[in-house]
């Protein structure tokens, strides 16, 4: 087993549940909870939605809802006007371009208004079930600190992990290092004494070092 082998082995025996955490039933329920998501909860998420999707859970509804009205339902996941303005674009798009019906293809994903790269895997990944790796902070740290890739942009770690990691582990990579860096590799108070790939980590000397200053 080489190294990358062994750093996924390991995570997924530490996180056996580890899967998207979103809550949703159809691709777009799950779209709107990805751009909901950014720089907020999962489980903030998840609260929202429970009440959001009672009033609207279809593009059409979406784009027919004023902003005011959704900055409302989506207040406490944070940055809502620009996440109901994303919204609303998506689902204009989605149901003019596609006639209502999320694409499952990346260029057409990413030709909806609102809708980034990052967003785009996460639908492809989790919806559709396609081969692909999402980054976030979270993937983007965790990558860098592991070796997986020296990348200075998400789009360059997700190149080299998609290049680098085997196709058979390539489905759970993004939940895995989500959750590594959720639970345990965190940005500011990394963990590490409860890690299990402290002997796999090409940072973890550093962060001892700098822990003894």
């Amino acid at each position: 087993m080489n190294r990358i082998e062994q750093i996924f082995s390991r995570l997924a025996a530490e996180y056996p549940q580890a899967e998207c955490e979103l809550s949703y039933k159809t691709p777009f329920e799950l779209l709107v909870a990805v751009i909901l998501s950014a720089q907020c909860t999962d489980k903030r998420v998840n609260e929202v939605t429970k009440t959001l999707f009672r009033v609207a859970d279809t593009p059409w509804e979406f784009a027919a809802m004023e902003q005011s009205r959704l900055e409302e339902l989506i207040f406490s996941c944070g940055f809502y006007r620009n996440k109901a303005k994303n919204i609303i674009a998506a689902s204009k798009d989605i149901c003019e371009k596609f006639g209502g019906k999320v694409p499952s293809e990346m260029n057409e994903l990413l030709s909806l208004g609102g809708v980034g790269r990052k967003t785009a895997n996460v639908v492809l990944s989790v919806a559709f079930g396609q081969t692909t790796i999402a980054v976030d902070t979270h993937v983007f740290r965790v990558s860098h600190r592991l070796g997986l890739s020296d990348g200075k942009t998400p789009n360059d770690v997700e190149a080299d992990l998609l290049r680098t990691i085997p196709d058979e582990i390539k489905p759970n990579v993004h939940h895995l290092l989500i959750f590594h860096g959720r639970y345990c590799c965190k940005s500011l108070n990394p963990q590490c004494d409860r890690c299990p790939l402290t002997d796999l980590c090409v940072e973890y000397p550093r962060i001892m070092q700098n822990k003894e200053r």
